[in-house]
C-alpha cells in the first residue's frame, strides 16, 4: 500500500497513534492496579545484608548495646627505637657511583644504600646495622654503621 503525504492522511495517522497510546496506557494501569501500595514498595534487609521482600523473623533479632560499639581507632603502641635498627650484609657496593645494596638478615630483603647514608666506609660482605626509610622507589638504608664482631 502506497503512503500518501497529504495533510488529512497525516492528521488521521497522528490521531490513530494517540488513541493507541491512550489504550496501551489504560491497559498498563489495569494490569498494575493494586501493585503500588505501601507494602509492595517496602524492602527489608536480612541478617546477611541482602535485600528481601519479606520482613525478618523477630526471633532472629539480635540486640546490641550502643556502648559496646567502638568507632575510634585504637591507640598505636609506642615504637621502641631498638626495633627500628636492622642488621644485614653488604651484597654490592660501587664506590665510584656511590651506591649499593644491603641484604637484611631478618627478612632477606635487599635494601638500597647511598654513600650519603654511610657513617663510615663499607665494602662488600661487611656486616652493618642500619635503619630503613621509605624512598620514592622503595626502602632505603640510612644511618649505616659497621658492626664489630
Amino acid at each position: 500500500m502506497a503512503e500518501t503525504w497529504n495533510k488529512r492522511e497525516r492528521e488521521r495517522n497522528k490521531q490513530q497513534k494517540k488513541k493507541e497510546k491512550l489504550e496501551k496506557r489504560k491497559e498498563r494501569k489495569e494490569l498494575n492496579k493494586g501493585k503500588h501500595d505501601l507494602n509492595s514498595m517496602l524492602a527489608y534487609v536480612d541478617e546477611n545484608g541482602d535485600l528481601s521482600s519479606k520482613p525478618l523473623d523477630p526471633r532472629k533479632k539480635v540486640m546490641i548495646n550502643v556502648e559496646d560499639i567502638d568507632i575510634s581507632v585504637p591507640k598505636q603502641k609506642e615504637i621502641d627505637p631498638a626495633d627500628l635498627i636492622h642488621t644485614g650484609i653488604v651484597t654490592f657496593f660501587n664506590n665510584d657511583k656511590g651506591y649499593g645494596f644491603i641484604k637484611d638478615l631478618a627478612t632477606q630483603e635487599s635494601v638500597f644504600v647511598h654513600v650519603r647514608s654511610l657513617e663510615e666506609a663499607v665494602k662488600e660482605n661487611n656486616k652493618v646495622s642500619f635503619e630503613i626509610e621509605m624512598g620514592p622507589k622503595g626502602p632505603n638504608a640510612i644511618n649505616v654503621k659497621m658492626v664489630r664482631a
